[in-house]
């Protein structure tokens, strides 16, 4: 992703984002001041019309309670809202709230960039720091400050569907790698598709790749690796991961799969055209809005041998260049409210961010299921392009894409990635 350098072309890359957003303007009221206050707010498209539907719910029942409060909701594809996000870095055109991953590679960019407002004067005043827990909050405290409040805490799984594992003789969820491997090669001697990916989306191979680096170098190696603390070149568990890499790219995943867009690979999986599919909790809800029957698919974490599962966070922030940060704070207050997170809980994630939160409905058996993998987890580790800045996430995709497509060789891709750390730091 190239972000322009020349003045004129941040300039039209900006005029052509508001051009295309369909951004309310702004009346000119300011925080504290009369009339009505437009809050623009960025998010990423979200896959599932029941979360949809309740973001729209979430802001009518705010702007019904605060009429002189609009919020104007504006969403983008993942890829291009970390574009938008970068190109209108700090000037007027950028948003009063924005969603973003909290990990240094994605959201600490911004807060480092001084482009996110440390809001710690609205924990104070909102006492957000006793609504949230410390795990949670380790995740927007990180840079300094506060920055940002928790929106969801993601768990990344396998779901699968029984029937394909019945049919192919698999007995049991897999629990190690060699498990693993196994399921995938019965799963494709039945002639089914063993795992659905969507390699357009660098990120969604970037999951399978990251599980190994976790699984073969091991939680102490791995996280030193991930943080760019010791050198990729010369690991054999490095070595190791791109040779899977491209063992599954070659032998299980669906065919054309490097041009074809994370969600029509779960499209894939809801229609039962695959037998796993590797995702967090927010897919639970889009299987339910797809009609795949719910009694028919199980979850897995990654065999990894650690212990840990593989997560997230993920947060909302508020701009420094936002002219309304008081109304902005007003929302997500109401926003990360226990009723609202509440209502809505099994929606968006399948665990609750505040303390105080109970869930209106029966959750999801599945989300149950997620739920208490993550309370009995070793740990975390996180997805390496929240890990990485964005120049070497790029690198990191281009490797692995090299790697799966037989351009690259898995044992040449630890000392490249290593080469671009060493010429691109800080």
């Amino acid at each position: 992703m190239n972000i322009p350098t020349k003045a004129a072309a941040l300039t039209a890359s900006v005029l052509l984002l508001t051009a295309c957003s369909g951004r309310v303007q702004d009346t000119g009221a300011t925080s504290g001041g009369g009339g009505q206050v437009k809050l623009s707010w960025w998010m990423v498209t979200q896959n599932a019309d029941t979360a949809s539907a309740a973001l729209k719910s979430i802001i009518a029942d705010f702007e019904k309670q605060n009429p002189n409060i609009k919020v104007d909701l504006q969403y983008r594809a993942v890829d291009a809202h970390k574009d938008a996000l970068r190109t209108t870095a700090g000037s007027a055109s950028g948003p009063d709230i924005y969603y973003n991953w909290a990990g240094p590679g994605l959201g600490g960019e911004l807060v480092k960039s001084g482009v996110s407002l440390d809001l710690s004067k609205y924990y104070q005043q909102y006492q957000w720091n006793n609504r949230f827990n410390a795990a949670t909050l380790s995740a927007f405290t990180q840079y300094g400050g506060h920055h940002g409040i928790p929106w969801t805490q993601r768990t990344e799984v396998v779901y699968y569907h029984k029937d394909q594992f019945a049919k192919a003789g698999i007995s049991a969820p897999p629990t190690t790698y060699e498990e693993w491997a196994t399921a995938a090669q019965k799963l494709k001697a039945a002639g089914l598709t063993p795992i659905s990916m969507g390699g357009k989306d660098n990120w969604h191979v970037m999951r399978l790749l990251d599980t190994f680096i976790e699984t073969n170098c091991g939680a102490e190696l791995g996280d030193k690796l991930n943080t760019r603390a010791t050198s990729w070149t010369g690991q054999p568990c490095v070595d190791k991961s791109f040779e899977q890499l491209k063992q599954w790219a070659a032998n299980y995943f669906n065919k054309g799969f490097a041009g074809l867009p994370a969600a029509e690979a779960a499209a894939l999986f809801n229609s039962g055209k695959s037998a796993m599919q590797l995702e967090g909790d927010w897919f639970t809800q889009q299987n339910v809005d797809a009609g795949d029957d719910q009694n028919n698919i199980g979850v897995f974490p990654m065999p990894t041998g650690t212990g840990r599962l593989y997560g997230f966070f993920e947060g909302m922030y508020i701009s420094k260049s936002s002219k309304h940060p008081d109304e902005a704070a007003k929302f997500l207050d109401y926003l990360s409210s226990a009723p609202v997170e509440g209502k809505y809980l099994g929606v968006f994630s399948s665990l609750p961010v505040n303390k105080e939160s109970k869930s209106a409905n029966a959750p999801q058996p599945i989300n149950a299921q997620i739920a208490q993998l993550t309370g009995t987890a070793k740990g975390f580790f996180l997805n390496n392009d929240q890990n990485f800045p964005t120049d070497v996430t790029t690198e990191y995709w281009r490797i692995q894409n090299g790697v799966t497509s037989g351009s690259i060789e898995p044992k040449e891709a630890g000392a490249l990635l290593q080469k671009f750390i060493d010429t691109h730091k800080n």
